[in-house]
């Protein structure tokens, strides 16, 4: 009995310096990315691996641009449709997170998430799509990281250049010129409002690009990319 609760112990020990370990390893690359910009993603890495399984040359289409150089009509759009409220709350809209927490006992799974803009960079950044109340506690705690180290407009600008949207399509200066032939710069309110509205099943709208849904919340986007402030 003495052996087993020593074993015990020290596989509990073991955990935690685990788990200790790894926030720190994520507090060092939140650091670093307070001034540096990410080369690459969590999201992108598997997605590259993904595409390279059926086509060993494959690449994603990325490139990086900075804040000044993404239209302001994304901006906006962008804040409208995933996270009205992301200039007043902290990292996390608890009153979104506690509905979703509500459906999600309703249908007996983690299936819809109430991430902000903050939440999805986290796990972009270092996570995986997978969904579970594990991945769920870590995306937080990398959240509230982001939160206290980087001010808004640099949440947003590596959110921007991030963020998925197509097939081996990320950030805003691929997508403007996969989708429109232009850099993200040029993007009107139209073409801003359409890519806001693809971002939670971009590849389903990159695929489904007449889908009826999509012209609806493209319009409902629209109604509402006059009202947030951007940083």
């Amino acid at each position: 009995m003495k052996t087993l609760a020593r074993a015990l112990k020290w596989t509990a020990l073991a955990l935690v310096l685990g788990l200790v370990g790894l926030q720190l390893w994520y507090l060092g690359w939140v650091l670093a990315y307070r001034w540096v910009d990410p080369g690459d993603t969590a999201f992108m890495r598997r997605e590259l691996a993904t595409l390279r399984e059926s086509n060993p040359k494959a690449q994603l289409k990325h490139q990086w641009v900075p804040y000044e150089r993404i239209s302001s009509h994304l901006k906006r759009a962008v804040i409208a449709a995933e996270d009205a409220r992301f200039n007043d709350h902290e990292g996390v809209d608890w009153d979104a997170l506690g509905k979703a927490y509500e459906t999600n006992l309703k249908r007996g799974k983690p299936a819809k998430g109430g991430s902000t803009i903050t939440q999805q960079l986290a796990k972009n950044l270092f996570l995986s799509p997978d969904k579970s109340y594990l991945r769920k506690v870590q995306e937080l705690v990398i959240t509230y990281m982001i939160e206290a180290l980087w001010d808004k407009r640099r949440i947003l600008e590596v959110y921007l250049n991030s963020v998925e949207w197509g097939h081996g399509v990320f950030g805003a200066e691929a997508a403007a010129r996969y989708y429109y032939g232009v850099p993200a710069s040029a993007l009107t309110r139209e073409q801003a409002a359409r890519l806001a509205a693809m971002l939670p099943r971009p590849k389903f709208y990159d695929r489904n690009r007449g889908s009826a849904f999509l012209a609806q919340r493209t319009q409902a986007v629209l109604r509402y990319i006059d009202h947030p402030e951007i940083p």
